[in-house]
């Protein structure tokens, strides 16, 4: 809980009004498209504090989202680990099956209120972009999706998905055909189109005010879980964990609680192994570089070119992360960690196993640091963010995992 007192001011110092985060952030734009996030900035500051907005995006959230989702407490799968208690944040819950859908509602009300008449957003595990498509749907807007064409042939049910709602699915074809490709395009898309469209950049991360924008929108995971946690149990958990890719589930979780006393971890995909290449843990590999418009830590070589990155959860493999995420690991007051993809496919059998939930991937990341946590300290609580569900994964992990037969499942429930 390092430092966690420093933190009782932070949402009005940070980001500052040029969008840094400490020596991280910024907008690195082509002169273009600098009208295009100003006038994004603008109409943001303007209708962030307007009562009018925020009802309306709470009553969104209520009756179309199905907010508040609820605090689960684990109790089988804890007691296979000892006494420490593992709570879940049920972000899979909320409409559309992941967090996603938490600012991409934010943003399609801000693009109604700006004029626009497109979204246009990239995708990697396909969360993203069902929910654009879902707002784009509910606003009346039209919708392009950038999806990488290795992500489309994994994650098959999320481009239905988009089909089926309206949005255009746009496959992208250069590179290594992932999230880092699919931003580079919508990117480039938008760069064409800002005059009629928003670009709705699927995590916290970008040129400002993305990231600012991003992390409020998805603030509301977190203050619902502080406030239902102490409802539950009386007193905060003693440790709260996300697993993070460019970073907006955690960052959703982790802002309510950093003037608590409570330790911070964010869970990032190791992967195969510590190669170049079969990873893309960018907290522990990464060095400070600049990416689609932002300066923050990066997987890149020695010319400042992102390197490969691999997950096998889609919304994991992004060769960077969001500028916050960077502040917060330099001042010491989130830890971040890594999971491998054994540990996180073990913990995604063991969660539908004792508790019937099939997680997401890339969320089975921070149940496996819950497990982890929970064998280490054996007593205490972990909240974590179970930041979607595993539909979108499910034939990828049947084709590849079975039903889990490779892992201990067969634990005794005491």
């Amino acid at each position: 809980m390092n430092n966690y007192r420093d933190f009782e001011n932070y949402l009005k110092q940070f980001p500052s009004k040029d969008g840094y985060f400490g020596q991280f952030g910024g907008a690195f734009l082509p002169p273009e498209l600098e009208p295009a996030f100003k006038e994004a900035d603008d109409a943001y500051e303007a209708i962030c504090h307007s009562a009018q907005f925020i009802n309306e995006l709470r009553r969104i959230r209520k009756e179309f989202q199905g907010r508040p989702t609820p605090v689960y407490h684990c109790e089988r799968l804890s007691k296979l680990f000892g006494n420490c208690q593992i709570y879940l944040k049920r972000e899979d819950l909320n409409h559309t099956g992941a967090h996603k859908l938490n600012h991409c509602m934010g943003e399609g009300l801000l693009a109604k209120y700006m004029g626009k008449k497109k979204l246009i957003a990239e995708t990697g595990a396909g969360q993203h972009g069902v929910a654009i498509a879902t707002a784009a749907a509910y606003f009346g807007l039209e919708c392009d999706v950038y999806m990488g064409e290795v992500d489309i042939a994994k994650q098959h049910p999320n481009v239905i998905r988009m089909k089926m709602l309206g949005a255009n699915v746009i496959p992208v074809t250069h590179g290594l055909k992932t999230l880092k490709e699919a931003v580079d395009a919508a990117f480039e898309a938008y760069l064409k189109e800002y005059d009629h469209a928003i670009y709705c950049i699927g995590s916290a991360l970008g040129p400002h005010p993305f990231p600012k924008m991003v992390r409020d929108f998805q603030s509301v995971i977190g203050i619902e879980a502080r406030e239902q946690f102490l409802e539950m149990t009386g007193i905060m958990p003693d440790a709260v964990c996300a697993c993070v890719g460019g970073g907006s589930n955690s960052l959703g979780m982790f802002t309510p609680f950093l003037s608590d006393p409570v330790d911070i971890y964010g869970i990032e995909p190791l992967g195969r192994g510590e190669k170049i290449g079969d990873h893309a843990a960018t907290m522990k590999f990464g060095t400070k570089g600049r990416l689609h418009g932002f300066e923050s830590y990066l997987l890149q070589d020695e010319n400042g070119e992102p390197l490969p990155v691999y997950s096998i959860a889609s919304g994991l493999d992004y060769p960077g992360v969001g500028p916050e995420h960077a502040y917060l690991r330099d001042t010491g007051r989130v830890n971040y960690e890594t999971v491998s993809d054994e540990e996180a496919m073990e913990a995604f059998f063991l969660l539908c196993r004792y508790e019937g939930i099939i997680p997401a991937i890339e969320s089975a990341h921070a149940v496996a640091y819950a497990i982890r946590y929970a064998k280490e300290h054996q007593s205490g609580s972990i909240l974590a963010c179970l930041s979607g569900r595993g539909d979108k994964d499910i034939d990828y992990v049947y084709e590849n995992y079975g039903c889990g037969e490779q892992f201990k499942l067969d634990y005794e429930v005491k």
